[in-house]
């Protein structure tokens, strides 16, 4: 692949040699004027003025670089005002007060150098993930050449774990591939002979043989590389928040200064108006509370790249979001387990899981970590082996176990036709358990929503975001469910990086956008937004590296915590550069008038500077506004029941399993799964229940907001008690008459299957409202 030349988005960050410079001026500055300082005490009024006049050169020098720089830019900014001031204090012998003032130009210089400074974010990643040979039959045999020569029509082998080189069609046996490179989604899907398959993605089974359909330079992964580029190169500088206000300050500032030597005919008026409307309140309170913003958000875990990106954050009110991996948790999480008539959910999950925990597959991790959770004691499996795209088998307790795919022609049983149907609606993957040839249950998996996404998303719309879109290469059936739950404004599904690109360019037509994604196939979209947000800590390095913020833990709930962080730090920013402006203006009225002379305004502007800057370190503070954090004690609370809620997953599936049964053969087998689904609910959920109600809750309510913030989720407490209390008044009743009666069996089915949805939904407003606060 051709290696493309990196660019960067926006200004680079400065050079060491910069950088270096700025630390000098800093130091040469403070020193002249602390060495000045010491003389005039001593009573050498000579030195101290030589001293001073030494660090007024050692500023105006550099000073006068930057507004030629920036004036070849097409642009005049802060700094015009103080070389002015340098110049002008030279010229009528005031050198404390251009001592001063170049002291604040260094400082402000190495504060906005911090705040600006940033990683490049080039295509390293991607060219990293790119391959550089292919492997072509030939009557020969497999010959390795270089990607540069692969022709359209070539015949190429590509082995387990490796990376297709081009796009091409499936040739002979099927091929199983991890996508999730170019669509973020992690479940292994199998391409059959015919079907096409981009660059790109892994092979994730045995070897199979690609018909290429494309070159190196026209292949999907090779594209997705220019889009990166062409999105980077596209978007434009960052505006200092100093020099926006400086278009204004900057005239009117000459201006004062001009009528001032105009009226009086002293030049020495017009610098002391020069001197305190120097902008000092720009040159070092806008970049302190920028820096101080960049500083708070990196203790949450928020890397923000440079200032101009935190300042972009504070003002974007159009988000973008990949689905899977940002808004889901990018790996499949059990969803339900079915049982055959004369098993328990429970049991099929740890025949599966005790097969699976030899299998690397994302799906059959997926059930082994399940059963961990829920304390399930697997047994060893013996002659294992494993077909790619089918499943595994081998032998469990003396029993023939396979967990996969259905093999062909088998027919479902009766039980077996609802598992497909909810598959089909809940957009789940299905592993079914076969025992000895027969069908024995199935387990339901599917990328679950993150617990945080949905208080994530109220609080962004709270911020000030007008719009929220979902943008995601999967299928739209899915995709709109997610949305559908978090109540997105629009989505995009089946997107390619091209087409999210080209939604990410139309949406920034409108206001300033933020794009967060995860995958490689989120990085030139990342790119293009104006502000782009990378999940971090999972997501890939390509994604990391063409994003201005990068969340580096595992929480999207950071980015509404980043998105607050930015907006108070740009408020505060403007409070501080705002308010120290009208005291400079009030200031240079005074001089104007004769009341105020340069050395007296450099040490006024020097109070000014002080309190603004106090002003502007408040952006490192908490904000007290967002409410008090959660205390350590109810953080262990929340940990504790989140674990039991991991725990108590089997006692969802017994009730669930139960009404199942109570519907396809209402006999004395339903009757015993309703028993023991009732045992489950008195001995270990009810007491969960009592323990939330007594315990968590009471220590979440001043987090939340007092007692009434949980009255809704108590209100679900009492509903669950009274239907185990329904419940086990059918029971005291099918005891006391020999069975059920022809009359209980709808109402105890609407018990079960309302008691499982109501469950259900407690346990996600729980996980999304309260467990989503802890880390």
């Amino acid at each position: 692949m051709n290696r493309p030349a990196v660019t960067a988005r926006h200004r680079p960050a400065a050079p060491r040699a910069s950088q270096r410079l700025e630390a000098a001026l800093l130091a040469v500055t403070a020193a002249a004027l602390t060495g000045g300082g010491i003389a005039w005490f001593a009573g050498s009024r000579e030195t101290a003025d030589l001293l001073w006049a030494l660090g007024t050169v050692a500023a105006v020098v550099p000073a006068v670089w930057w507004v030629l720089a920036a004036l070849r830019r097409g642009s005049a900014g802060v700094d015009l005002i103080a070389v002015l001031a340098l110049g002008g204090t030279l010229a009528v012998g005031e050198y404390l007060a251009g001592a001063l003032i170049g002291l604040m130009l260094a400082t402000g210089r190495t504060l906005e150098g911090a705040a600006q400074r940033r990683a490049s974010h080039d295509l390293r990643a991607l060219l990293e993930h790119a391959p550089r040979s292919a492997h072509r039959r030939t009557g020969a045999g497999v010959t390795t050449l270089p990607l540069g020569q692969v022709a359209v029509d070539d015949l190429l082998v590509v082995r387990p774990g490796e990376v297709v080189p081009v796009d091409g069609r499936v040739e002979g046996a099927p091929a199983v591939l991890d996508e999730s490179v170019l669509t973020g989604e992690p479940v292994h899907v199998e391409r059959l002979r015919g079907d096409v398959v981009r660059s790109g993605v892994v092979n994730a089974g045995a070897a199979f043989e690609l018909r290429a359909t494309a070159t190196e330079r026209d292949s999907t992964y090779a594209r997705i590389v220019l889009l990166a580029q062409q999105a980077g190169a596209e978007s434009a500088p960052v505006v200092r928040l100093a020099d926006r206000y400086a278009a204004w300050f900057l005239p009117l500032s000459v201006a004062v200064a001009g009528l001032a030597w105009l009226i009086s005919g002293s030049a020495v008026r017009a610098v002391a108006v020069l001197v305190v409307a120097t902008p000092c309140p720009l040159l070092l309170a806008a970049p302190v509370a920028i820096v101080s913003g960049l500083s708070r958000a990196s203790r949450l875990g928020v890397v923000v790249r440079d200032g101009g990106a935190l300042e972009n954050l504070g003002r974007a009110r159009t988000l973008l979001l990949d689905k899977t991996g940002t808004l889901t948790r990018g790996r499949p999480r059990v969803l339900d387990v079915t049982a055959a008539p004369d098993l328990k959910p429970a049991e099929v999950l740890r025949l599966a899981a005790s097969l699976d925990q030899y299998s690397p597959h994302v799906l059959a991790q997926a059930i082994v970590d399940t059963a961990r959770e829920r304390g399930l004691e697997l047994s060893a499996a013996a002659d294992v082996t494993e077909e790619p795209g089918r499943g595994a088998t081998g032998t469990v307790e003396g029993h023939r176990v396979s967990v996969g795919r259905l093999g062909p022609g088998r027919a479902h049983p009766d039980w077996a036709r609802a598992v497909d149907n909810r598959a089909l609606l809940d957009g789940a993957a299905v592993a079914w358990l076969t025992v000895d040839g027969e069908s024995a249950g199935a387990v339901l998996l599917r990328d679950p929503l993150r617990h945080d996404a949905p208080r994530t998303l109220r609080q962004l719309r709270a911020a000030g975001f007008r719009r929220l879109l979902m943008l995601t290469g999967d299928r739209a059936a899915p995709a709109k469910e997610v949305a559908a739950v978090l109540g997105l404004d629009d989505v995009c599904a089946e997107l390619s990086p091209a087409d999210k690109v080209a939604a990410v360019r139309a949406e920034r037509e409108r206001t300033v956008t933020v794009m967060v994604g995860d995958g490689v196939n989120d990085a030139p979209a990342l790119a293009a937004a104006d502000i782009g947000v990378a999940m971090g800590a999972r997501g890939s390095t390509a994604s990391s590296e063409a994003a201005d913020v990068v969340l580096t833990t595992d929480r999207v709930d950071r980015l509404a915590a980043a998105v607050t962080i930015a907006q108070r730090a740009r408020r505060i920013a403007v409070q501080s550069a705002l308010g120290g402006m009208l005291m400079s203006l009030a200031a240079m009225a005074a001089a104007a008038l004769g009341l105020l002379p340069p050395a007296a305004g450099a040490l006024l502007q020097e109070g000014i500077d002080a309190a603004v800057i106090l002003n502007a370190l408040r952006a490192l503070r908490v904000d007290r506004a967002a409410g008090p954090a959660v205390t350590p004690a109810a953080e262990a609370l929340i940990h504790r029941f989140a674990d039991e809620h991991h725990d108590l997953q089997d006692v969802l599936d017994a009730v669930r399993d139960a009404a199942d049964r109570l519907s396809a053969t209402p006999g004395a087998p339903a009757l015993a799964a309703v028993e023991e689904a009732h045992r489950l609910l008195v001995e270990r959920l009810l007491p969960h229940e009592y323990a939330e109600e007594h315990e968590l809750y009471p220590a979440l309510a001043p987090t939340l907001g007092g007692p009434e913030a949980t009255a809704t989720m108590s209100r679900a407490h009492t509903e669950i008690e009274r239907l185990s209390r329904r419940i086990a008044t059918h029971l005291e009743w099918a005891r006391a008459d020999g069975g059920l009666a022809a009359e209980q069996l709808d109402d105890l089915r609407s018990c079960l299957y309302g008691l499982n949805t109501v469950l259900r939904l407690h346990f996600t407003q729980e996980e999304e409202n309260y467990f989503s606060l802890a880390p």
